[in-house]
This record gives structure tokens, sequence and C-alpha cells, in this order.
């Protein structure tokens, strides 16, 4: 018999150490049912797509888990393709706070930031 080796995949998107604890920190005062969180680009804006942050009460069937030390975030099934090696962290300042996301996928984006076109 031949040992096969596997190799564990890589998530579709890396989680800063910012964003794992602002989703422990959303997780905390999640509403009752909640499960975890779900990345999803849903399209609008300028560009064509956006990024969606919600709370999610159950898994879906193409959804990527990842397992964080504050609660699960998953990433939706339809958007995987337009987020592979993605990097999104959580950023404060005295103006604003959000997540923010490096998207090697995008090609562009409309001029307020809010939507990017793959």
């Amino acid at each position: 018999m031949t040992d096969v080796k596997t190799r564990a995949r890589r998530a579709a998107v890396t989680l800063t150490a910012n964003a794992e604890e602002r989703i422990a920190k959303l997780m905390a005062s999640a509403p009752e049912g909640a499960i975890g969180v779900r990345l999803s680009t849903p399209r609008r804006g300028c560009s064509g797509l956006a990024y969606s942050v919600d709370y999610v009460t159950e898994e879906q069937k193409f959804d990527e888990k990842i397992e964080t030390p504050g609660g699960t975030f998953y990433i939706d099934g339809a958007s995987v393709l337009y987020l592979i090696g993605s990097t999104m962290d959580w950023v404060e300042d005295d103006f604003a706070a959000g997540f923010v996301f490096e998207n090697p996928n995008a090609k562009g984006a409309c001029g307020c930031g809010e939507s990017f076109t793959v």
C-alpha cells in the first residue's frame, strides 16, 4: 500500500490579526442564532462587485469555512474565485473603521472605493 500524503489547502482569504480580533468582537455581540460571519461579493456599486460581511445563521453547502480564535469565518462559495489570494484586515483611525481588502484579482475599483471589478 502506498502512503498518500495530503497537503492542507490554503484558505482563499488570509485574515490579519486585526481582522480575527474584529471577528471575535462581532461574535461576542452577535445576535442569537449566529454561528459566524460570512464574506460575500454581491453585485453593486459603480464597478460591479462589493465586499459584504454579515452574520450567518447556517452553513451553506459551498461556503469555505475558516476557524479563527474568536469565531467561524465563512466565504460565500460563489465569491471564492473573486477572492483567492486576498488579505482581509480591520483598520481604524480617527475618522473611519472597517474591513480593508487587498485583492490581487481586482482589476479596478470605483473612485469612492465601495466596489471593484475583476
